[in-house]
């Protein structure tokens, strides 16, 4: 199942400038993604990381990974976020986590998530992002689920 950047949006509370999904390519909710950042010299925290030699932090790289895993951990059989309680997804662990590559304005990051386990309230992942089929980076992530207070 795929996913454009209305469904996405519609699936997760971040926005510019802490949206770092553009595309979801495949989903399996529950279990796996495969979605896309498109990095662009455009990015605002290119001009401070830095000003002669643009790199997206690793940090950022890692968010985009887990806002993937949030999208479908979060999703329903047609992809789209399952209505009721709200919930806020936060990030709350990074262990064996290694970068390989640069990524930089122009790249565009394959995200792959695949779920290690899945409760109510905590979730584990193994996630790589890739620039042309090359290692950028990976990490296992840990994230919370909490309900929203009003």
């Amino acid at each position: 199942m795929q996913l454009d950047i209305k469904a996405i949006l519609d699936s997760i509370p971040h926005r510019y400038p802490m949206l770092l999904v553009d595309r979801v390519v495949d989903m399996v909710p529950g279990k796996s993604i495969h979605a896309l950042k498109n990095v662009s010299i455009n990015e605002p925290f290119f001009p401070g990381h830095f000003p002669h030699h643009p790199v997206m932090p690793g940090v950022l790289i890692l968010e985009a990974l887990a806002q993937a895993a949030a999208i479908f951990s979060f999703a329903d059989e047609t992809g789209l976020k399952a209505k009721g309680e709200q919930l806020l997804y936060y990030f709350v662990g990074i262990d064996e986590a290694r970068f390989r590559r640069p990524v930089v304005p122009g790249d565009q990051l394959n995200l792959h998530v695949e779920a290690l386990r899945l409760s109510r309230t905590i979730c584990k992942y193994s996630a790589i992002a890739k620039v042309d089929d090359q290692v950028a980076a990976e990490a296992k992530l840990m994230c919370a689920i909490r309900p929203m207070e009003a």
